[in-house]
Parts: structure tokens; C-alpha cells; sequence
């Protein structure tokens, strides 16, 4: 690769397409040297909120950016979705924003070495577990999430 190419990097979120640790480290590569961004959302529970999500994502993340990121939506198996994306792109890293360790699904099926295995840097990234809004949400969302209390 040409030293004024820029480099490319895949990012491979769902819940946490737009956090601030996130958008924090794509403004840091930015920053850093000339990148393009792409956006995988693997696992979508339903079109109306991939839409949302992947709308919201990739307006914020090109904020980010300083640039546009493209985005799209993708099947359910993680691991099939980035190896799809990589075999049909050019990219020099992934980046894996996913939920803390003992909510990511994908943490626990080892996905960030499964990917690793295929060649390609990869930097995982996952908000602060701390009592928080975002917790909250991802919380609902999460298989092992503690029973809400209800009125």
C-alpha cells in the first residue's frame, strides 16, 4: 500500500455504533492519518432499528471522521458478516465496538480472535461498565441482564 493511501478500517457494532469511546478512537485514527471508515452492523434485531442505528452511526461517526463513513447492515452470525466484508473489501484493520465482557455476546464467542485469524489487525473497543444511561439500554438488550423492577 502507497504511503498517501489512506488507510481503511472496518467497524463491526451494533448497540455500540455511536458511543463516546468509540467516537473518541475514530476521531484519534482520523486524527492520527488519513482513514476511511466503513460500518458493519451485524446482529440486527429488526430493520426499523438497524435503520436507526446505522442512520444515527454513521452520521455521528463521520463527525468523527471528518469525512462520510458508509455503512450497512448485515446478517446475523458476526463472524460471517466481518469475513464476508473483509473478503469483498480492501481493509487494513477492524475495529470491534461491542458491550462489556460479561454482557457481549461477542466476547464471549471469542469473535475478536476469530477475526484476528483471519489476517487483519483488529482493536477492540467497549464503553466503561459503569452505572450509566447507555448501561441501561444495552442492559434491556443484553440475555444476562438483571430483571427490572417493575412499579
Amino acid at each position: 500500500m502507497a504511503t498517501s493511501d489512506p488507510r481503511r478500517t472496518l467497524i463491526v457494532a451494533n448497540l455500540t455504533a455511536s458511543t463516546p469511546s468509540l467516537l473518541q478512537e475514530v476521531e484519534r485514527r482520523a486524527d492520527e492519518a488519513p482513514t476511511t471508515f466503513s460500518l458493519l452492523i451485524p446482529s440486527a434485531d429488526s430493520k426499523k432499528t438497524s435503520d436507526w442505528t446505522l442512520q444515527t452511526a454513521t452520521s455521528l461517526l463521520g463527525k468523527a471522521a471528518g469525512a462520510p463513513v458508509e455503512g450497512r447492515v448485515a446478517g446475523a452470525d458476526a463472524f460471517e458478516s466481518v469475513k464476508q466484508a473483509l473478503s469483498e473489501g480492501s481493509y487494513d484493520e477492524v475495529i470491534i465496538s461491542t458491550l462489556p465482557r460479561r454482557a457481549s455476546e461477542w466476547l464471549r464467542k471469542d469473535l475478536p480472535t476469530r477475526v484476528e485469524q483471519l489476517g487483519v489487525a483488529v482493536t477492540v473497543i467497549t464503553p466503561p461498565d459503569e452505572p450509566s444511561s447507555l448501561k441501561a439500554f444495552t442492559d434491556s438488550f443484553s440475555a444476562k441482564a438483571p430483571p427490572t423492577a417493575g412499579p
